[in-house]
């Protein structure tokens, strides 16, 4: 099966929620099958609203650590599957997770770096804690390997990587970030895995929003290697190209692929929001400079949809308590309809945000 990236990208928008706004519950969703990624204060709720008219507060969710040790929206009743899913596949895939020029020999442990890590959050946070707390007392049972002198603190301290690879099978939530950041216990936690169980599924997740995609791909997305990621490659995948290019699909959602189209209106999507998190960015956005406009070392911004495409990039900031101020930046010129329709969209960022009104500047 051949097809172009416009239809892949009609695909994936239809697969995400991203196509239709719908009336169910955020733990409903489709896309909560790979989580929400958390980058700044407020961007999960804003990734929700892009999807859903419905309230946004969802008490079968919680925030954890999960793929790439970055923190996650996740339903409660799929951490015991995704914990057994994101454990090390080998020693050398921990490697791969946790390489890091600050702790240049913590990759020589392998999979015992995550199992250390895990045990010491399990004795250490009993009820919420400080972040830095947790850091402290984890760092002084973990093996040296894993910790580096920090000089600001004059302690040991355990790398980030690490320690955030290994949260979720230490059984902690994370309750709040930013400078009163705060970790709590899971109750009930998921049991600490053994071994790898189920990261088919979790590949199959992946290709079923994100995809057709490549063991590469997979690999860049989780950390890990593309090496190691072939090794657990389903076998029951159907292969598509992409303009040529090799890619595999979900042999059930070959049907959908090929009867994507692409949807008409405006969504704004926020930074690292699950679309983004594709790694064939070629797909997403073909011309270079605009993918470094919105993938940056720090900082990223929101992009702008309009009619299946992504169209510009936008920020935003409160003003005051009930006022949210965003700054639309379109790749090019936006039409009357489109532009009536992103200043639509922006109230949805508003109310995402918990505030009253939006404003809107074209850049």
């Amino acid at each position: 099966m051949d097809v172009d990236r416009a239809q892949v990208m009609a695909y994936r928008l239809a697969a995400l929620g991203l196509a239709t706004r719908s009336r169910a519950r955020p733990g409903d969703l489709p896309v909560l099958d790979l989580g929400v990624q958390e980058y700044t204060p407020g961007s999960v709720r804003v990734a929700l609203a892009a999807r859903t008219d419905a309230e946004l507060d969802d008490d079968r969710l919680l925030m954890v650590w999960a793929t790439r040790g970055a923190p996650h929206l996740h339903r409660r009743k799929d951490l015991k599957t995704l914990v057994k899913a994101l454990w090390p596949v080998s020693d050398a895939d921990a490697a791969a997770r946790i390489k890091s020029g600050q702790t240049p020999d913590a990759g020589k442990l392998g999979i015992r770096a995550f199992t250390l890590t895990a045990q010491a959050f399990r004795e250490v946070v009993r009820s919420s804690m400080p972040r830095g707390e947790v850091s402290t007392q984890v760092s002084a049972r973990v093996p040296k390997e894993l910790t580096y002198d920090c000089r600001s603190c004059a302690a040991q301290h355990i790398a980030g990587n690490v320690w955030q690879h290994s949260g979720l099978a230490g059984g902690i939530q994370v309750e709040s970030r930013g400078r009163d950041a705060t970790l709590g216990p899971i109750r009930p936690a998921p049991p600490q895995p053994a071994e790898n169980e189920g990261i088919a599924g979790l590949i199959t997740a992946y290709l079923r929003l994100l995809g057709p995609a490549t063991p590469a791909e997979l690999g860049r997305y989780l950390g890990s290697s593309t090496a190691e990621l072939k090794k657990v490659w389903p076998a029951d995948l159907a292969e598509v190209r992409i303009d040529g290019r090799r890619a595999w699909l979900p042999a059930a959602a070959v049907g959908e692929l090929s009867s994507a189209e692409a949807a008409p209106g405006v969504r704004l999507v926020p930074a690292m929001d699950p679309l983004l998190q594709a790694r064939d960015r070629d797909v997403l956005v073909p011309e270079k400079a605009r993918q470094k406009e919105i993938w940056k070392l720090l900082g990223n911004p929101g992009v702008l949809l309009v009619d299946g495409e992504i169209a510009g990039v936008w920020r935003a900031k409160l003003a005051g308590k009930h006022r949210v101020d965003l700054t639309v930046t379109p790749f090019e010129g936006l039409t009357a309809k489109a532009r009536k329709a992103v200043e639509a969209e922006a109230a949805v960022v508003a109310r995402a945000r918990d505030a009253v009104d939006a404003t809107v500047t074209f850049a």
